[in-house]
């Protein structure tokens, strides 16, 4: 009782009328205009920004025209091998030969390339249709190197064209070298199989090891070039490793998408 009738007689002292009333301390309003400015800020980020996202993949570099599976075309015992792994063979050239109850049938290549490996040696049985040779296309020895990189098929509709992508090298020394530059060529439309795949590397391992995951979509990657390094192509360091690439190296290759705005994903 006695605090009330102090309060009260406070309230009515005329001394007090004319003292300010104070509604918040400076460190309030600072605070609040720090607010306001974040807000506003992130209001004009989410309608203007965007977001960067890559995606990661295993891949392989190849020449563009990949390769093909030489294989026998009747069933017999090696005889001859008549090509050597790494030699550059042109259409129709012969590789091995195989006896048959009918005499002697010599397996040619079917187009250009280089041997890339060799499945049969002498005095192996070799059924018809079997894996005798892979073969690399290759049309000219300037051909220039590819990349095709395995991307899951969900990431594949958010690749643009001409894309940035970042290849690190399985050969190359990547914290010595750094990663090998190129960009987005062509993305395939189907998802691959593991038999394609294997059709289009000569490599039914590889066909397999791609589809662990799921069947993934091919996308295309041009290396960008450069004069002044050793292997031709561009790298994130200065000069690149000392020596060419070879083709079939695997790598891992990290695609830029396509920018999101961050407004959708606060849009129901």
């Amino acid at each position: 009782m006695q605090f009330r009738q102090q309060a009260l007689a406070k309230l009515q002292s005329p001394e007090e009328l004319d003292l300010p009333v104070r509604l918040a301390r400076p460190q309030g309003w600072l605070a609040l205009g720090v607010t306001v400015v974040v807000m506003a800020a992130a209001s004009v980020w989410a309608v203007t920004g965007s977001v960067a996202s890559t995606v990661a993949a295993q891949a392989v570099l190849t020449h563009g025209q990949g390769s093909y599976l030489l294989q026998s075309p009747v069933a017999g015992q090696v005889t001859a091998v008549l090509a050597k792994q790494g030699e550059r063979l042109p259409a129709g050239a012969p590789v091995l030969k195989v006896r048959t109850g009918q005499g002697d049938t010599v397996v040619r290549t079917v187009a250009a390339g280089r041997i890339t490996a060799l499945a049969a040696t002498i005095g192996q049985i070799v059924q018809t249709g079997a894996d005798v040779a892979s073969v690399e296309k290759i049309a000219h020895t300037s051909d220039p190197l590819y990349a095709t990189v395995y991307v899951p098929a969900e990431n594949a509709a958010a690749i643009p064209a001409h894309a940035p992508v970042d290849l690190t090298v399985s050969s190359v020394p990547t914290q010595r070298y750094g990663v090998l530059r190129g960009h987005v060529k062509s993305v395939d439309r189907a998802a691959q199989s593991p038999q394609s795949i294997a059709a289009f590397l000569g490599d039914s391992q590889l066909g397999e090891q791609f589809t662990r995951k799921g069947r993934p979509v091919a996308v295309l990657v041009a290396l960008d070039r450069s004069a002044s390094t050793r292997s031709g192509y561009r790298w994130s360091s200065a000069e690149g490793p000392p020596y060419r690439l070879d083709s079939m190296t695997l790598a891992s290759g990290s695609i830029k998408l396509a920018d999101q705005r961050p407004v959708d994903w606060l849009l129901p």
